[in-house]
Protein backbone atom coordinates (compact mmCIF):
# COMPACT_ATOMS: atom_id res chain seq x y z
CA UNK A 1 0.00 0.00 0.00
CA UNK A 2 3.22 2.26 0.53
CA UNK A 3 4.10 2.27 -3.18
CA UNK A 4 0.65 2.77 -4.42
CA UNK A 5 0.83 5.88 -1.80
CA UNK A 6 4.17 7.36 -2.91
CA UNK A 7 3.44 6.43 -6.65
CA UNK A 8 0.00 8.54 -6.09
CA UNK A 9 1.94 11.68 -4.64
CA UNK A 10 4.12 11.71 -7.64
CA UNK A 11 1.23 11.51 -10.41
CA UNK A 12 -0.70 14.01 -8.75
CA UNK A 13 2.07 15.91 -7.54
CA UNK A 14 3.11 16.49 -11.33
CA UNK A 15 -0.16 17.19 -12.31
CA UNK A 16 -0.97 20.30 -10.21
CA UNK A 17 2.66 21.10 -10.78
CA UNK A 18 1.94 21.07 -14.75
CA UNK A 19 -1.38 22.71 -14.62
CA UNK A 20 0.03 25.56 -12.37
CA UNK A 21 2.73 25.82 -15.70
CA UNK A 22 -0.43 25.53 -18.10
CA UNK A 23 -2.45 28.28 -16.61
CA UNK A 24 0.62 30.46 -16.59
CA UNK A 25 1.47 29.99 -19.95
CA UNK A 26 -2.57 30.59 -21.33
CA UNK A 27 -2.64 33.31 -19.98
CA UNK A 28 0.11 34.80 -21.54
CA UNK A 29 -0.49 33.17 -24.77
CA UNK A 30 -3.76 35.34 -24.57
CA UNK A 31 -1.87 38.35 -24.11
CA UNK A 32 -0.23 37.82 -27.62
CA UNK A 33 -3.49 36.89 -29.52
CA UNK A 34 -3.38 32.79 -29.28
CA UNK A 35 -6.50 31.52 -30.86
CA UNK A 36 -8.48 28.22 -29.00
CA UNK A 37 -9.97 26.32 -32.12
CA UNK A 38 -13.45 25.15 -31.93
CA UNK A 39 -14.48 21.75 -30.86
CA UNK A 40 -11.28 20.58 -28.35
CA UNK A 41 -11.85 17.77 -26.06
CA UNK A 42 -9.64 19.34 -23.25
CA UNK A 43 -13.12 19.61 -21.08
CA UNK A 44 -13.48 15.47 -21.45
CA UNK A 45 -9.31 15.56 -20.64
CA UNK A 46 -9.11 17.49 -17.86
CA UNK A 47 -11.71 14.67 -15.79
CA UNK A 48 -10.53 11.59 -17.97
CA UNK A 49 -6.56 12.19 -17.50
CA UNK A 50 -6.26 12.27 -13.15
CA UNK A 51 -9.43 9.60 -13.77
CA UNK A 52 -7.54 7.26 -15.17
CA UNK A 53 -4.89 6.84 -12.64
CA UNK A 54 -7.08 7.15 -9.76
CA UNK A 55 -8.96 4.08 -11.14
CA UNK A 56 -5.57 2.09 -11.56
CA UNK A 57 -4.94 2.58 -8.13
CA UNK A 58 -8.29 1.40 -7.12
CA UNK A 59 -7.37 -1.58 -9.22
CA UNK A 60 -4.66 -2.06 -8.02
CA UNK A 61 -5.71 -2.38 -4.40
CA UNK A 62 -8.87 -4.59 -5.32
CA UNK A 63 -7.35 -6.61 -7.57
CA UNK A 64 -6.74 -10.01 -6.34
CA UNK A 65 -3.56 -12.35 -8.13
CA UNK A 66 -1.80 -9.37 -8.72
CA UNK A 67 -0.43 -8.62 -5.59
CA UNK A 68 2.29 -10.88 -4.84
CA UNK A 69 5.52 -11.26 -6.19
CA UNK A 70 5.98 -12.23 -9.71
CA UNK A 71 8.44 -15.08 -10.38
CA UNK A 72 10.43 -12.98 -12.73
CA UNK A 73 14.45 -11.02 -12.46
CA UNK A 74 12.77 -8.14 -13.87
CA UNK A 75 9.78 -6.77 -11.63
CA UNK A 76 6.84 -5.53 -13.57
CA UNK A 77 5.88 -2.74 -11.11
CA UNK A 78 10.03 -1.42 -11.40
CA UNK A 79 9.80 -1.93 -14.97
CA UNK A 80 6.25 0.10 -15.26
CA UNK A 81 8.20 2.67 -12.73
CA UNK A 82 11.08 3.23 -15.13
CA UNK A 83 8.85 3.53 -17.76
CA UNK A 84 6.74 6.15 -15.85
CA UNK A 85 10.18 7.70 -15.38
CA UNK A 86 11.22 7.87 -19.12
CA UNK A 87 7.68 9.06 -20.33
CA UNK A 88 7.94 12.26 -17.53
CA UNK A 89 11.00 12.94 -19.04
CA UNK A 90 10.22 12.96 -22.82
CA UNK A 91 7.03 15.30 -21.70
CA UNK A 92 9.35 17.64 -19.70
CA UNK A 93 11.37 17.66 -22.60
CA UNK A 94 8.75 18.77 -25.12
CA UNK A 95 7.12 21.21 -22.63
CA UNK A 96 10.79 22.72 -22.19
CA UNK A 97 10.90 23.11 -25.84
CA UNK A 98 7.48 24.64 -26.91
CA UNK A 99 8.69 26.87 -23.44
CA UNK A 100 5.13 29.02 -22.62
CA UNK A 101 3.59 27.82 -26.06
CA UNK A 102 2.72 24.28 -23.80
CA UNK A 103 -0.63 24.35 -22.09
CA UNK A 104 -2.94 22.12 -21.57
CA UNK A 105 -5.02 23.77 -24.13
CA UNK A 106 -5.00 23.85 -27.63
CA UNK A 107 -3.99 27.99 -28.13
CA UNK A 108 -2.56 28.76 -31.35
CA UNK A 109 -0.41 31.51 -31.84
CA UNK A 110 -1.42 33.11 -35.70
CA UNK A 111 1.71 33.31 -38.08
CA UNK A 112 4.09 31.60 -35.82
CA UNK A 113 5.35 28.70 -36.98
CA UNK A 114 5.56 25.41 -35.81
CA UNK A 115 8.09 24.18 -33.23
CA UNK A 116 10.46 21.90 -34.51
CA UNK A 117 13.66 21.30 -32.18
CA UNK A 118 13.92 18.89 -29.33
CA UNK A 119 11.52 15.90 -29.45
CA UNK A 120 9.42 17.63 -32.08
CA UNK A 121 12.49 16.98 -33.99
CA UNK A 122 11.92 13.20 -34.20
CA UNK A 123 7.96 13.23 -33.35
CA UNK A 124 5.13 15.37 -34.99
CA UNK A 125 3.65 14.48 -30.66
CA UNK A 126 5.83 13.64 -28.69
CA UNK A 127 3.88 14.92 -25.41
CA UNK A 128 1.13 12.59 -26.25
CA UNK A 129 3.72 9.38 -26.79
CA UNK A 130 4.83 10.49 -23.16
CA UNK A 131 0.97 10.51 -21.69
CA UNK A 132 0.69 7.18 -23.16
CA UNK A 133 3.48 5.70 -21.20
CA UNK A 134 2.25 8.01 -17.89
CA UNK A 135 -0.72 5.79 -18.00
CA UNK A 136 0.82 2.57 -19.02
CA UNK A 137 3.62 2.85 -16.55
CA UNK A 138 1.63 3.52 -13.88
CA UNK A 139 -0.49 0.92 -15.02
CA UNK A 140 2.27 -1.41 -14.71
CA UNK A 141 4.13 0.21 -11.67
CA UNK A 142 0.57 -0.54 -9.74
CA UNK A 143 -0.45 -3.90 -11.50
CA UNK A 144 -3.83 -2.82 -13.25
CA UNK A 145 -3.39 -4.65 -16.60
CA UNK A 146 -7.40 -4.17 -16.99
CA UNK A 147 -7.76 -0.12 -16.19
CA UNK A 148 -4.52 0.31 -17.58
CA UNK A 149 -5.68 -1.14 -21.20
CA UNK A 150 -9.07 0.43 -20.99
CA UNK A 151 -7.25 3.70 -20.18
CA UNK A 152 -4.79 4.00 -23.00
CA UNK A 153 -7.20 3.12 -25.47
CA UNK A 154 -10.37 5.64 -23.87
CA UNK A 155 -7.38 8.54 -23.64
CA UNK A 156 -5.75 7.75 -26.69
CA UNK A 157 -9.26 8.21 -28.64
CA UNK A 158 -9.59 11.60 -26.77
CA UNK A 159 -5.96 12.31 -27.84
CA UNK A 160 -6.55 11.25 -31.61
CA UNK A 161 -9.77 13.67 -31.52
CA UNK A 162 -7.41 16.54 -30.18
CA UNK A 163 -4.40 15.70 -32.52
CA UNK A 164 -7.58 16.88 -35.40
CA UNK A 165 -8.21 19.82 -33.11
CA UNK A 166 -4.65 20.71 -33.10
CA UNK A 167 -3.96 19.97 -36.65
CA UNK A 168 -6.78 21.52 -38.29
CA UNK A 169 -6.23 25.11 -35.95
CA UNK A 170 -2.76 25.52 -37.41
CA UNK A 171 -3.13 28.45 -39.57
CA UNK A 172 -2.43 28.09 -43.11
Amino acid sequence: MTFVLIFLVAVFGSMVTEAAISRRHERALRAMGAIEPPNDVYGAMRWAYPLCFVLIAVESRVATGWTGSLPSTVSISGAGAILFGVAKILKWWAMATLGTRWTFRVLVLPDTPLIRGGPYRYLRHPNYLAVVGEIAGAAAALRAPLTGVVSVLGFGALMRRRIIVEEQGIPD
